[in-house]
């Protein structure tokens, strides 16, 4: 393991629903080995087309109210011009345009530093892709 920089790709079935997966407990678990009580940033990365990361509060309805604010701004309908998948599949690749799929996070003392209600969730609007990679690199 590198003294600089540590990296582990994290495999996460979503299934065949739209879903935000919390994935902070992954993030801190990886952190207690990867920094080892250093300071640093934490990259969270999802190398997918169709899929985002999101720092949210989730558990009292945020998540739900994301996948629904998703579907206003981006309809599962035949209006997009990629058209190839399940029916309304060209808005899950406008999706990270809405929500990046990275997000870089500051770590302190091996630490994950979100606010009081935040967590690091991976989003997925693409019913045709169960299976999604999220790499998680510290940089100390």
């Amino acid at each position: 393991m590198s003294d600089v920089f540590t990296t582990r790709v994290l495999n996460v079935a979503t299934g065949a629903t739209e879903k935000v997966v919390d994935i902070t407990g992954d993030c801190e678990s990886f952190l207690r080995e990867a920094a080892a009580g250093r300071d640093g940033l934490l990259n969270v990365f999802v190398p997918h087309a169709t899929a985002g990361i999101a720092v949210l509060e989730t558990g009292a309805g945020s998540d739900d109210d994301l996948l629904a604010a998703l579907h206003t701004l981006l309809p599962a309908d035949d209006r997009w011009q990629h058209r190839h998948g399940s029916p309304g599949h060209g808005r899950d690749h406008v999706l990270p345009a809405l929500v990046p799929p990275h997000a870089t996070l500051p770590v302190l003392r091996g630490r994950l530093e979100l606010g009081t209600w935040q967590s690091v969730c991976l989003v997925d609007t693409n019913k045709d892709n169960p299976q999604r990679n999220v790499r998680l690199s510290f940089l100390g």
